[in-house]
């Protein structure tokens, strides 16, 4: 699969559609009042959002946070199937997304109608499906898993029982290692992650070799066997602060890195390179199609909206609920305030 083929072009913001004079933050901040909105941000959205936001983190972590409250409104900072899943959980609530075509490479990789067939073709496998997916993709599957949870979820599935694996090829690969499980794989990957060159990380590593390096498990092999820890947006991230290392080189998204340096701002963080000696190109652009701009928009309009029909939605909830049973971190996070102000 060529990951260049998913890279998007930024929808522009229409000309005097916002006042450039506009006190962006204090408009949104008004709007989210006004609405009774809590606004949600993933930890790849540029710093000023993730500033502005009520919560900030992991796809699902963040879905369920916004279940959590009263707010009418969800405005997802993030990429279509995260705040699809947000609508899965909260159907009640008005989901908003600030640009409708912020997708993720790993859906595109798998449509729905070709996951359907090539479950049909293995139909004595169980289908654990990643939760980067659509959620047409979500509702032929059997269980979803996020990074965090899938090795436990995979290690209580019985050894005879065949597994499918999709749409990630990389994280497949690395829970069949972790779990000695031969796992059939849908051979999609992250357009952030396939980015990253060993031979430029190898060369980082010479000029840093204190560092450990820090890698999510998207990544392909040849990353991650350079890596001192692999985990998930939220693993990397308590690693960081707690390892004593001064220095850090980081293998996912770079804009993580604005969390770090407010945990740790004492420490260097490093972005991998990309095949060109540096991490630019390993910023998502379909988290970069999100803004202020659009955020205060949406907020405005209420739209672009997700919308979901009740009968994709329901299947879609089976999987997860499943998933919310059998993982080892069931509870919402404690930080996470029972209501927004109106």
């Amino acid at each position: 699969m060529d990951v260049r083929a998913f890279d998007p072009v930024p929808t522009p913001v229409p000309a005097g559609a916002v006042d450039p004079d506009l006190d962006l933050e204090a408009e949104i901040l008004r709007l989210k009042a006004e609405r009774k909105a809590v606004i949600l941000a993933h930890f790849y959205q540029e710093p000023a959002i993730q500033e502005i936001a009520d919560f900030v983190g992991d796809s699902l972590d963040l879905s369920r946070r916004a279940a959590a409250t009263n707010a009418n409104v969800i405005a997802f900072c993030g990429v279509r199937f995260m705040a699809e899943v947000a609508k899965i959980l909260s159907p009640e609530k008005t989901v908003v997304l600030p640009d409708l075509r912020a997708g993720c490479s790993l859906e595109e990789s798998c449509p729905p109608e070709a996951f359907a067939e090539f479950r049909a073709r293995h139909r004595d496998h169980i289908s654990l499906t990643y939760v980067n997916c659509s959620a047409a993709v979500k509702a032929h599957s059997d269980i979803i898993v996020t990074s965090s949870n899938a090795e436990a979820i995979i290690n209580q599935i019985p050894k005879d029982q065949p597994i499918l694996f999709a749409p990630d090829r990389h994280l497949g690969a690395y829970l069949a290692r972790k779990t000695g499980r031969d796992l059939l794989l849908w051979q999609g990957t992250c357009v952030v992650h396939e980015r990253f060159s060993e031979r430029e990380l190898i060369k980082l590593k010479a000029r840093y070799p204190e560092a450990p390096v820090a890698a999510h498990p998207e990544c392909p092999e040849q990353i991650l066997d350079h890596a001192d820890h692999v985990g998930s947006t939220s693993s990397i991230l308590a690693f960081v602060k707690d390892d004593p290392a001064q220095t850090i080189i980081i293998a996912t998204e770079p804009h993580i890195i604005h969390q770090m340096q407010k945990a740790s701002p004492h420490k260097t963080f490093i972005g991998a390179p990309g095949a060109d000696g540096n991490c630019s190109c390993n910023m998502c652009p379909f988290m970069a199609m999100n803004s202020m701009e659009k955020l205060y928009l949406c907020l405005k309009n209420l739209e672009p909206r997700i919308e979901l029909d009740e009968a994709t939605r329901l299947a879609a909830l089976v999987p997860l609920e499943r998933m919310l049973e059998m993982s080892p971190l069931k509870a919402l996070p404690v930080a996470a305030p029972a209501r927004i102000s109106a």
